[in-house]
């Protein structure tokens, strides 16, 4: 065939096994990867690269990738269905317009009007030129609804603002004015780190004195951090670190609000936990729901290596694309190997056997952010600043109906009501109805509980969890079945459909509660099976908020 080469896989007879390489699409391939290398767990990092350059992925081009990273399409196209942020084109199809504007329609923005702004920006444009997209949580929840037009991220989004935007082609990335290198060092930054590589603090030190702060995982888990980095430690190297940035839980926005002020106190963390568990390198997985804070953490990774500093571990940035699953720790390590984000089983955990098989330290953003402060003003400091019965301070990322939503650095043990308070009371018009206290998955509580202490432990006996801190309000103007419709929704959406029950029980729920039955007895035994037969939180946890309306507004009115 002209301007084609025969593929590499051939099946009997010598016949060339699928469609026939295109010469241009494989050299836009090479000139696109350049010299770097061919490794399989890039995959996804090269499936950016030629998105972002051509608005696609197509036939041509996948083709052209599998044959120069020696893969078979197979595994190529099921890497790149699986994850939303990449468009597959067949043969024939069409390819998506120049720009598509996302609109986040998870339960916060839902309540600041997402639906109408979807209406107005479908009524506003022409699909042949602009795709209007709804986008589960963009971590944006204050500044709800929110948006990204192409890269350019918008909070607060108006139809008429994001159409301006579109006329003006303001569609790239806006980096935030976040506290770059020298000006940390200036603040005393990595004066920690070097006393840890120094020599002039011990890895038991270290180890110890994060013990005794009580710092626990804070991504959702809870798992106590000195316990954690003795564990891994106890391993056989070479050992391996990751960095959970996928912060994909709607209503949780706390390791951005992080990332966009002050990016090194989560890296010297993570460079000072690096070297107590000795691990040889680092891998940051940041969601790419996060444009701005990708760029950040590229300028910053790059400076860091030119410093010398991350000598000891150097620090890998990986980029998701779009899959909430792969905030589960396992899936996280997939996607990172360049694979389908599905969660392993376990054991073995990851701390035995978890990155290309090597023990692996892994941590979200916010507990590594503590680590520097915890290190230099002593581990009773850190006890201190939370409540009675409750150790150090927590981040809690708060939206919904209330004055001054955003990140609340609080006691550990701070309450519901306690945390209204300090966002400015309630919105004009709205009483306190009902709350999130953990995201999607946490369930949803009146608010006759908003006194109870808001730490690990507290919402488990009630059939809930507060996970990462997640707090949503809602009011007496709220539908609950309606804000559980939405949150089940993003369930279905997100299941990465490796388990039947979740995948299939979470499509059955939805279809149940969209056609109004709420019948208890036949919900709580799809939910059994989904809790029972699930192997990782979502299909265990799907069905919480359901659950949760149906405990403690049965009988009541849901609006």
């Amino acid at each position: 065939m002209a301007g084609a080469r025969q593929g590499t896989a051939f099946a009997k007879h010598g016949r060339v096994k699928g469609r026939p390489l295109d010469d241009a699409a494989l050299d836009e391939i090479r000139s696109l990867l350049g010299n770097a290398p061919r490794r399989r767990d890039l995959l996804i990092e090269y499936l950016h690269l030629v998105q972002d350059k051509y608005g696609h992925l197509s036939a041509a081009h996948m083709k052209a990738l599998a044959t120069e990273m020696r893969l078979s399409e197979a595994e190529v196209f099921e890497v790149a269905s699986f994850y939303h942020h990449f468009d597959i084109v067949a043969e024939g199809e069409t390819p998506p317009p120049a720009v598509t504007i996302r609109v986040c329609d998870s339960l916060s923005c839902m309540l600041a009007g997402a639906d109408t702004l979807i209406t107005e920006l479908e009524q506003g444009t022409r699909p042949e030129e602009v795709r209007i997209l709804r986008a589960p949580c963009q971590g944006r929840c204050a500044e709800a609804p929110a948006a990204q037009i192409g890269r350019n991220e918008i909070g607060h989004a108006r139809a008429d603002t994001l159409l301006a935007a579109l006329a003006a082609g303001e569609t790239a990335v806006r980096v935030p004015d976040a506290l770059r290198l020298d000006a940390y060092r200036a603040e005393g930054g990595y004066q920690l780190l070097r006393a840890c590589l120094d020599g002039r603090r011990s890895r038991e030190e270290v180890i110890a004195d994060l013990s005794g702060a009580g710092l626990r995982g804070l991504g959702g888990a809870g798992f106590p951090t000195g316990r954690k980095w003795e564990l891994v430690r106890a391993q056989p190297g070479p050992r391996l670190m990751t960095i959970n940035g996928d912060e994909g839980e709607p209503g949780t926005f706390k390791d951005r609000f992080f990332l966009e002020r002050d990016p090194h106190r989560m890296l010297e963390g993570a460079l000072v936990a690096a070297w107590a568990v000795e691990a040889e390198r680092i891998y940051l997985y940041m969601r790419d729901e996060y444009p701005g804070v990708l760029e950040i953490l590229r300028q910053e990774i790059d400076a860091l290596a030119a410093s010398g500093l991350s000598d000891h571990a150097p620090i890998e940035l990986r980029r998701g694309a779009g899959a909430y699953i792969c905030g589960e720790e396992s899936a996280m390590i997939e996607s990172v190997e360049g694979k389908r984000g599905l969660p392993r089983n376990r054991p073995p955990y990851v701390a035995e056997v978890g990155l290309f098989g090597r023990p692996t330290l892994n941590h979200n953003v916010e507990t590594l952010h503590w680590i520097r402060d915890i290190l230099e003003r002593g581990a009773n400091w850190f006890t201190e600043q939370g409540k009675e019965g409750h150790s150090g301070l927590r981040s809690y990322s708060v939206s919904g109906r209330v004055r001054d939503p955003g990140v609340k650095v609080m006691a550990c043990g701070s309450t519901i009501n306690e945390i209204i308070a300090e966002c400015g009371g309630m919105q004009e018009g709205h009483s306190f109805r009902a709350f999130l206290p953990g995201g999607a998955s946490g369930g949803i509580f009146p608010a006759s509980m908003a006194d109870l202490p808001m730490d690990f432990g507290t919402f488990e006996k009630h059939g809930g969890f507060i996970g990462s801190h997640a707090v949503v309000i809602l009011s007496d103007q709220d539908d609950l079945r309606g804000a559980a419709l939405n949150l089940l929704r993003f369930f279905k959406d997100e299941s990465c459909g490796q388990c039947t029950p979740c995948r299939a029980g979470t499509e059955k729920m939805v279809a149940m509660l969209e056609a109004g039955d709420w019948d208890d007895a036949r919900l709580k035994d799809l939910e059994q099976v989904m809790r029972d037969a699930s192997i990782c939180g979502l299909g265990q946890a799907a069905s919480n908020p359901v659950r949760s309306v149906l405990t403690f507004f049965a009988g009541e009115e849901t609006r």
